[in-house]
């Protein structure tokens, strides 16, 4: 199997994550929709549903349905994550500092500005301050499927800077998670983890190029760090590390990515959107999203991302310490650090792992909505109006 060239692998990410943007759109318009109407009740009662997993005695899962669509299905889409960042790692755009500091340095400055903008904004509500990490987060199908709107007018390489930030930004959201979002961990069974874990890494050693056996040990990986406190998800990141690049002529990290990217774009994140963005307007006025959860976590997205990202490459480019890719100017960049301030699904995400009580998860809603809704309408105008005319695409 011939490699595929970073340039092809590329355009074929956009395309797909462009796409798959645009089908989440309309699985969180359709909740919404839902949310707002009659059907409230059925679609609670679905998400509701108990699903239960058994083998014997040894292992024993029961959880609503909605649980198993944010710990297990979404463990894919953390797996595919893993996949990017690795191959991005070794042979892609952050395989060397020189490709690497721009979107490092703005990625960090789009996860910190944000976090410090929903802190400064909850300091009178310390009972919110655990969802700080909220606002941090981007969704890069959303924000790639509203610049597949804009077409010829978005340079490719501003693309490739966006893919490149929003992936440094799901590495700092991974970390996060494992970090500030894990409690009450069972040392037992993540001790039992680095059963499955090992073999993974002896397939790696021994070049074995064949999934289904990582695809064996990853299931028993997940499991046991379900049952551990550790969120789930972070078990399709651990797989994603020991998946080798090449062996001999086999790609078996390529070939699992194509193989995902449909799944995870069209059908996994869509009904993740599904799942988590319906939210109830009734009863429900200015007032709730002015209460300073919904409004830490808006002005982190819309205000904070804006000044991390912005103010970050402007930093690092007069500073020499990076420089702008070629066909990509300020106000390109600005428009891309309003996009990024399209949270969503990792938002959400990180929102349900903040908090429990209802009228909290409530006020994330509302404030991941309005924030992405801002930073979409925002980035869309400024981008339209930074390229008036049809650009000539820069080669990935």
């Amino acid at each position: 199997m011939s490699p595929i060239s970073p340039a092809e692998r590329l355009r074929t990410f956009i395309a797909s994550e462009s796409a798959g943007g645009i089908i989440l759109i309309v699985a969180a318009v359709l909740a919404l929709a839902i949310a707002n109407s009659p059907l409230l009740p059925d679609y609670q009662k679905l998400l509701s549903t108990p699903v239960a997993f058994s083998a014997g005695s040894l292992v024993a899962i029961d959880k609503p349905l909605l649980l198993w669509i944010n710990d297990g299905l979404m463990a894919l889409f953390f797996f595919l994550i893993g996949l990017e960042v690795k191959r991005e790692i070794v042979t892609g755009q952050l395989r060397s500092w020189k490709q690497a500091s721009l979107p490092i340095i703005a990625a960090i400055g789009g996860m910190a500005i944000p976090a410090i903008v929903f802190v400064a904004l909850n300091l009178g509500s310390p009972e919110n301050l655990r969802g700080w990490a909220i606002p941090a987060a981007t969704d890069i199908a959303f924000a790639l499927g509203l610049l597949a709107l804009l077409g010829s007018r978005v340079p490719v390489a501003l693309k490739a800077l966006l893919l490149a930030i929003a992936i440094i930004d799901d590495i700092g959201a991974i970390a996060i998670i494992a970090i500030f979002y894990t409690e009450n961990m069972n040392l037992a069974a993540l001790a039992l983890a680095l059963v499955p874990a090992a073999a993974m890494l002896l397939l790696n050693r021994a070049g074995v190029a064949r999934t289904i056996p990582y695809f064996l040990f990853a299931a028993l990986l997940w499991i046991c760090v379900l049952k551990s406190g550790v969120h789930a998800t972070l078990a399709g990141v651990v797989t994603a590390l020991f998946v080798p690049i090449a062996t001999g002529e086999e790609r078996p990290l390529e070939r699992l990515e194509h193989a995902l990217h449909p799944w995870v774009a069209f059908l996994i994140l869509p009904i993740f959107a599904f799942s988590n963005a319906g939210v109830s307007f009734a009863g429900a006025g200015l007032d709730a999203l002015l209460a300073p959860l919904s409004l830490g976590i808006a002005a982190g997205l819309v205000i904070g991302k804006q000044l991390g990202i912005f103010g970050a490459c402007w930093l690092a480019v007069k500073a020499g310490w990076a420089r702008l890719p070629e066909g990509v100017g300020f106000r390109h960049v600005y428009g891309l650090s309003c996009l990024a301030g399209i949270g969503f699904t990792m938002s959400l995400f990180i929102g349900n792992l903040a908090f429990v009580d209802p009228q909290q998860i409530a006020a994330v809603k509302f404030g991941v909505l309005g924030g992405s809704l801002v930073s979409a309408i925002t980035g869309i105008v400024v981008l339209r109006f930074a390229s008036p005319r049809k650009q000539t695409q820069v080669a990935a």
